[in-house]
């Protein structure tokens, strides 16, 4: 592999980078890894290995972990052992982030709490970490993840982040895959295919010459072993091993002197008939200890063997070369030679045997080490699903989902819906089926608007009926909930406001305080982005009362109900204009600061994400810092959606400063654009973001481009429903049609003005009555209605004193007299 030693050589010298060997089953991919593994070693390189397996493909964590395992060195030792190893290659870093690091790779300190921070906030931190160590790496390496089709879908994502600062180091990275896998890592950005394919005639000549030798008795059986292989060398190999265990070839590799007739010569007709004959010949104890291996995994070790009740054997194996030795110490660990050798060792047991062997690892795994069972509960699922105990495997999958929750929501949503499946098989009989389908779908309908994803990706629907036909009235509403929230963050929001009405009604029939102030918060969420304050206002107090002032009561879909309700009582009294919105927005920041870092930053962004857009608040001081704060915490400790409303918030702050923050702000504000339109979950970003890019295309003069994106943006508020902005997109295009004045501009401007006027909204909703007093006024200005300008220009002016409104306030007093 002429192309891998390059790469090697490339690494030595400093310049990283990523390469992916892709070809069928047994054409020599793992044979290019175990080549540019020696190349490497023998030029002092240091090599790191992992490996990915199809029954552990829902494992999530699995390769990863197993990776940085072996990275650091800390594959072969204890816990304590382990943390200082870690602790020495990087004494600068954060403490928190070691722990979580700690957690990662599977030797955290069980008596140390985890950080309190949010899942997308772990892997930020994680990726942060370890693509500083990969930096400052002073020595060269290679790692090598073999058969990335199995990979598990976290595993896949984090390693993916990783790989992007490959080529700025002296590490290089060597993927194996099949072709069909088209996943994260063959999209790193530089990196190298090396597509292989079935071996033409001359190289597999020379391969099995290689193998055989030059023995004139090995003449015949070279054309055959050729024919059968078909360019397959793995198949080539195995013939080879299967005619010297049999004793038809003796000598050793490349010196083999035939003893048989060839023409009597039973020569197996495909690479599983050939392995099949070889682990038959193996005597009873051996056959014992392989078959155990092969439900285990792909790596196993004398320790679990003997917890199994197995005497282990493996001389033979090893000298077959059905097994190797990949780890010598503290403990011996071995590797079938290949993942089709442990498939058909695997196939070839009596299912009834493969079942007891499978309950027998699972409670194994478990007793061995009860600390990390939680940790291991997806592997142990695995496990009782393969031994046909379907309920203890359902319970093992939602223990799995409970302990990933803080860690990776899409692991956790992975093992509610492996647990959903099991669920779905049980008998009709069952009296445990519906609860235990109803169970998981709770998980994934109300983690989709954290998530991401579509609105479909919760099964709403499908959780309805079964709630429905069962009778349970609480999981619907729970289910309902995180649907309310799925829509509101996809913008259809008037599907949203339906729901959460029949939400409000579910939950008053239920009559649970509890479930109404976990639940409620949904409802005022969707209510409020339609503009139904006044019932966002009511359900807001609702919450306040039943919260009784304990702002970690009531935890289910938000962080802290209580928080959560101050806010938007808060907010609807801002639409409304009625006093106290500002100590509410403060009193809910207070409330959140000891809960978690996410309600902070929630608090803080809805204190400003609406105020300053709409004149209420100014970009002051207090605003620069409560918002830089709220960035800095989301950063270190949020979900991405909590990540990107702090983006959003601290935009809008820097947008409407003077001087050089503004383009700052105007970054931030594109970040978050651009994750709305990634993730599709955060799509109201759009309303607060386009009409501050309209209002800075006019202020620089284009201000056709400044009326097409608000046009655009107008229309798309009143297509969706969304209220709370259409004041300010209004004025952003009336302002441009005014300053621009090109035929027909005015008769716009009114239209647009007597559009935002014909909404229906709650008495004395501000939002759309001060800009519509200022916009009528600069239309009778740009007429030369004087008296008019002047009428409305002075209710303006009263009406945004009367509120407080500083921005509007500022607006109003740059009004000319005339």
């Amino acid at each position: 592999m002429a192309a891998l030693d390059a790469m090697v050589d490339r690494t030595i010298g400093g310049r990283g980078g990523v390469v992916t060997v892709v070809g069928p089953p047994g054409i020599g991919k793992s044979r290019a890894a175990r080549e540019a593994a020696a190349a490497a070693a023998g030029r002092g390189v240091e090599v790191f290995w992992t490996f990915c397996e199809s029954h552990a493909s829902d494992i999530s964590f699995g390769v990863v972990a197993r990776l940085l395992r072996a990275g650091t060195g800390v594959a072969d030792l204890d816990g304590q052992a382990s943390r200082t190893r870690v602790r020495e290659q990087v004494p600068d870093a954060d403490p928190q982030d070691l722990l979580l690091f700690d957690d990662l790779i599977g030797i955290a300190d069980p008596g140390v709490p985890l950080p309190r921070i949010d899942p997308d906030a772990r892997r930020r931190r994680l990726t942060a970490l370890i693509n500083t160590v990969s930096l400052a790496r002073s020595t060269p390496a290679l790692f090598i993840i073999e058969d990335a089709q199995w990979i598990d879908t976290v595993s896949e994502s984090m390693l993916a982040d990783f790989l992007r600062v490959i080529p700025q180091t002296k590490s290089m990275v060597l993927i194996t895959a099949r072709p069909e896998y088209e996943g994260a890592l063959t999209r790193v950005p530089g990196a190298q295919t090396i597509a292989l394919a079935p071996l033409g005639d001359s190289d597999t000549a020379r391969l099995i010459g290689e193998l055989l030798g030059a023995d004139p008795s090995v003449g015949e059986l070279a054309a055959i072993i050729a024919e059968r292989a078909a360019g397959n060398p793995f198949f080539a190999e195995e013939l080879v091993r299967e005619l010297v265990q049999r004793g038809v070839l003796r000598g050793e590799r490349g010196g083999y002197v035939c003893r048989a007739d060839v023409d009597q010569l039973s020569v197996p007709a495909t690479v599983q008939a050939a392995i099949a004959a070889r682990i038959d010949r193996l005597d009873t104890p051996t056959k014992r200890t392989v078959n155990a291996a092969s439900v285990i995994g792909a790596r196993f070790g004398a320790e679990l063997l003997a917890a199994l009740g197995i005497d282990p054997v493996f001389d033979e194996l090893l000298s077959v070369e059905l097994i190797d030795q990949v780890r010598f110490t503290p403990s011996a660990e071995y590797a079938f030679h290949h993942p089709l050798i442990r498939a058909v060792v695997y196939e070839s047991q009596l299912k009834s045997d493969r079942v007891e062997l499978h309950r027998r690892v699972a409670a194994a795994i478990e007793s061995r080490d009860p600390a990390s069972a939680e940790e291991n509960a997806a592997l142990i699922a695995e496990h009782l699903e393969a031994a046909g105990d379907a309920h203890a495997a359902y319970g093992w999958h939602m223990r799995a989902a409970t302990w990933s929750t803080n860690r990776d929501i899409a692991a956790a949503r992975l093992s509610w819906e492996r647990a959903g499946q099991l669920a779905d098989r049980l008998h009709a009989d069952d009296p445990q089926r519906m609860a235990m389908r109803i169970a998981p779908r709770i998980g994934l309908c109300g983690t989709v608007w954290l998530a991401g994803g579509g609105v479909a990706d919760t099964g709403f629907e499908e959780l309805r009926e079964m709630c429905v036909a069962s009778g349970d009235k609480a999981s619907l509403a729970m289910g309902m909930a995180g649907q309310v929230m799925a829509l509101a963050g996809h913008n259809r929001l008037r599907e949203a406001s339906r729901l959460a009405s029949e939400l409000i009604a579910l939950v008053e029939e239920i009559g649970d305080p509890a479930l109404s102030l976990g639940l409620l918060p949904a409802v005022i969420y969707a209510k409020s982005e339609v503009g139904e304050v006044s019932e966002a206002l009511r359900l807001a107090q609702c919450v306040i009362d039943l919260a009784n002032g304990d702002p970690t009561k009531g935890k289910l879909l938000t962080g802290s109900p209580l928080t959560m309700a101050t806010q938007m009582r808060g907010f609807a009294r801002l639409c409304l204009g009625i006093n106290g919105w500002r100590s509410d927005a403060n009193a809910a920041i207070t409330l959140a600061a000891p809960v978690d870092p996410t309600s902070h930053v929630m608090a803080i962004m809805y204190k400003y994400i609406l105020a300053i857009p709409v004149g209420a608040l100014s970009a002051d001081s207090t605003a620069l810092q409560e918002t830089d704060n709220a960035l800095r915490i989301a950063e270190q400790a949020s979900d991405e959606l909590t990540l990107r409303l702090a983006q959003l918030t601290r935009g809008l702050v820097l947008v409407h400063q003077a001087g050089s923050h503004r383009e700052e702000g105007f970054n931030l504000l594109s970040q978050a654009r651009d994750a709305a339109l990634k993730a599709g979950f955060t799509m109201n970003a759009l309303a607060i973001v386009d009409p501050e890019i309209a209002r800075e295309k006019a202020r620089n003069g284009d201000l056709d481009g400044a009326i097409e994106l608000s046009r655009a943006a107008i229309d798309d508020m009143f297509d969706r429903g969304a209220m709370f902005l259409r004041g300010v997109a209004t004025t952003v295009l009336v302002e441009s049609l005014l300053h621009r004045g090109a035929d027909g501009d005015l008769l716009e401007a009114q239209a647009v003005i007597d559009r935002l006027a014909a909404v229906p909204s709650d008495p004395r909703f501000v939002l759309h009555e001060l800009p519509l007093l200022r916009l009528r006024a600069l239309l009778a200005r740009a007429r030369g209605d004087q008296a008019t300008y002047c009428d409305f220009r002075d209710r303006y002016r009263e009406m945004a004193t009367s509120l407080g409104f500083e921005g509007h306030m500022q607006l109003a007093t740059a009004m000319p007299p005339i």
